[in-house]
């Protein structure tokens, strides 16, 4: 089973900043055997092109794009289209992250046709749900993150869904005022998404103030395929701890130990 261990930088890093973060990276992973752990990074469009060829030559790596619009060209000002973002790089693209459902008023029907676009091309999405505090509070966190990758991948075909990556991302836990989740919190919504979603997706990750110190435990749950990273990995050390972590939860013992101060049937499924 792949185990999926990536981090979106946000609005964060220059171009000599990206390249140096992918070099120590690139420099880091010569000293761990990752196994069955698959990373993947996603720094801002200006970035993409910038690390791409060091990142698709090397193999090791996946490269994805924070956004993309659901259109290939037209006059959509500031927006990136699927096929651009491919041409920069990107084999992945995050879609539905709650900053942009809640800053940009991204709704259900553009989170769909924004994940068709992707797979029309040929790459990964990588679709973001999650419950804000309130509707956890009342008991509905099951229901409406099922609804909302239920609406999101509405009218796909099995062999197309079989593509998708999911991230459960509860709003009240991310960010730099979110609270970590304790295992126990999290274990029915997994549920409920792997009863749903999990044998048909190419994986089920979690991500929400992750970090080195809960790594183990939150990849220790049952449906749990991986982990989106926010800002405990955007320095290449940290993001390698967390690899190195991954590796050894997978029970693929690392190869190296960093040092603290390494700087290393077309069945429609979508309605389910």
């Amino acid at each position: 089973m792949t185990v999926w261990v990536g981090t979106s930088w946000k609005m964060n890093k220059t171009l000599a900043e990206a390249r140096q973060y992918t070099s120590e990276l690139l420099e880091g992973l010569d000293r761990l055997e990752l196994g069955t752990v698959q990373p993947f990074i996603i720094p801002p469009a200006t970035a993409l092109s910038a690390v791409a060829g060091a990142l698709v030559d090397d193999g090791r790596v996946l490269l994805g794009a924070q956004n993309a619009h659901w259109e290939d060209n037209g006059a959509w000002t500031g927006e990136v289209s699927v096929p651009q973002v491919a041409d920069a790089g990107a084999q992945l693209v995050e879609i539905g992250h709650s900053e942009r459902r809640e800053h940009f008023r991204e709704t259900d029907q553009t989170v769909r046709r924004k994940v068709a676009a992707v797979l029309r091309h040929g790459l990964t999405p990588l679709l973001c749900i999650g419950e804000p505090a309130e509707v956890r509070e009342a008991g509905g966190s099951s229901d409406f993150i099922l609804g909302q990758a239920a609406r999101a991948l509405e009218g796909l075909s099995a062999p197309e869904l079989s593509r998708v990556l999911i991230a459960y991302e509860p709003v009240w836990a991310i960010g730099a005022a979110g609270r970590p989740a304790a295992p126990e919190e999290l274990r029915s919504s997994f549920a409920a998404l792997a009863g749903s979603f999990g044998q048909h997706t190419a994986g089920l990750l979690y991500g929400g103030s992750v970090a080195e110190d809960n790594a183990a435990a939150l990849l220790g749950i049952p449906h749990v395929d991986g982990l989106f990273i926010g800002r405990a990995a955007w320095e290449a050390d940290g993001y390698l701890r967390l690899l190195e972590t991954a590796a050894a939860t997978a029970g693929t013992p690392a190869a190296g130990r960093l040092s603290p101060d390494t700087n290393e049937s077309a069945e429609e499924v979508g309605t389910k």
